[in-house]
């Protein structure tokens, strides 16, 4: 073999992955074309919008900023390249209380109002795709899910059902401040001693808007349905 056929050879193979992973999503994701809703398949007519509330656009950067990306994942994964779908709560709630089984599958236009998609690198910790609903439904059921996150975020291990969890504390997002008058009400249910109190900074707040926000539960097209398929009552 000849060192021009092996450059070229060898250019090809990460050319390709290249246009295959980076080039051709990213041409896709830039300009996603609006859904017009089917009155058959989905019940009304119109535009499909997606819906986010929450600091999605400066939360995001947050995340990305502090490498959340690197250890999880926004992506819940057809049926033929996993069982994301079937693992508890990643892709919906099997049984929600107001809207059924939500269970679906990851598309495009889940991550609207973001500049960057952030599907992730590893699985250290879990998938965050509907992390939201998760903290809500689950983790802090009967509580405040603002509340619920910053204490995760600040000691990650503090409940003792969480002990191994690997996920770093994010102490520095939030600062100590003496308390003047009553508690803050977004400060920290610990950290009183001394008369001092531990609330989240500006970005703290953004990043815990933009994981609240991840839910994705929306009821969407029937072009956009891959949810898991429902027995028939």
């Amino acid at each position: 073999m000849s060192f021009r056929t092996f450059i070229l050879g060898l250019s090809a193979s990460f050319g390709i992955a290249w246009l295959a992973i980076v080039v051709v999503p990213f041409i896709k994701m830039r300009n996603l074309a609006p859904i017009q809703l089917n009155e058959a398949t989905d019940g009304t007519t119109g535009i499909f919008f997606p819906k986010r509330t929450g600091r999605v656009a400066d939360g995001a950067l947050v995340y990305a900023e502090n490498g959340c990306y690197l250890c999880h994942t926004q992506v819940v994964r057809p049926t033929y390249a996993g069982n994301d779908l079937y693992r508890s709560d990643w892709g919906g709630l099997k049984a929600d209380a107001d809207r059924g089984d939500t269970r679906r599958e990851t598309n495009a236009y889940d991550f609207f109002g973001e500049k960057f998609a952030q599907i992730g690198v590893a699985r250290m910790g879990p998938d965050l795709s509907n992390l939201g609903r998760r903290v809500e439904a689950i983790y802090a059921t009967g509580g405040d899910p603002a509340k619920w996150l910053y204490g995760h975020l600040y000691d990650p291990r503090s409940e003792p059902k969480r002990w191994k969890s690997t996920c770093p504390s994010f102490r520095f997002l939030f600062k100590q401040q003496p308390v003047t008058g009553d508690i803050s009400d977004d400060a920290l249910p610990f950290g009183h001693e001394d008369g001092m109190e531990i609330i989240p900074t500006s970005d703290a707040k953004a990043l815990v808007s933009y994981l609240l926000s991840l839910k994705k539960d929306q009821k969407v097209p029937a072009a956009l349905d891959f949810a898991p398929a429902k027995k028939k009552g």
